[in-house]
């Protein structure tokens, strides 16, 4: 498993955030941002870490909040992602994306892949800023903001800048068949291309991993 390290970066401008982050045993293919879920770095991010940098790919996992270095409890971690809003994750992402650019990788080698929270915020990156692609897993607040101060994803969807592909599970999450086709629907009007794919939970999951990872090969050159 690929090593990972914290440290509080800080650009010339004075904006500081603290990033985790894990740098490939091989030539960097490019970089990527990770968002971590509503509980912050979980094993399940840490997972997904290790294995893209196993891939190639240098990683930078922003943290979107005070105590997202470390798993919380559901309840402090609703509490946390009420306090979102669409300019604290940009904020947040852009000093990732200066982050990768001090390690000398160019936007267009540059995407973001979220699971649940992170899912939602890469669609909002996606639609905010120019980049090579991104990936959301299991992103929630469709119809919903997850927060008041994060827009529905549905209202955003038009509005995309990059390659997005949208995976979710068929079953065993909160999101319904309806608010992915909507979602869909949505996506299909902007003017990149767009792919949405609903994947079993028990059986699809070595399936959407490597639909993430080809889809990062595809628009990451």
């Amino acid at each position: 498993m690929a090593q990972t390290r914290t440290e509080d970066f800080r650009l010339a401008d004075g904006r500081a955030l603290r990033l985790t982050y894990a740098e490939p045993d091989r030539v960097t293919r490019g970089g990527l941002v990770v968002l971590h879920e509503a509980r912050g770095i979980t094993e399940a991010v840490l997972a997904m870490v290790a294995g893209l940098a196993a891939e190639g790919w240098l990683i930078v996992v922003p943290h979107l909040y005070e105590g997202g270095s470390a798993e919380v409890d559901h309840a402090e971690a609703r509490d946390k992602v009420s306090e979102l809003s669409g300019e604290s994750v940009l904020a947040a992402t852009d000093i990732a994306f200066a982050w990768l650019a001090e390690h000398k990788v160019n936007l267009d080698r540059i995407g973001v892949i979220g699971f649940e929270l992170g899912g939602a915020v890469a669609l909002v990156v996606a639609a905010s800023r120019t980049i090579g692609a991104a990936v959301t897993v299991a992103g929630g607040g469709i119809i919903e903001p997850l927060s008041a101060g994060l827009p529905p994803l549905v209202e955003v969807a038009a509005d995309l800048r990059v390659p997005w592909l949208g995976l979710y599970r068929t079953e065993g999450d909160d999101i319904t068949e309806q608010q992915v086709e909507k979602l869909r629907d949505a996506a299909a009007t902007a003017s990149v291309a767009t792919d949405v794919v609903r994947f079993a939970f028990e059986t699809g999951g070595f399936e959407a991993w490597q639909r993430a990872l080809n889809w990062f090969d595809a628009h990451l050159r």
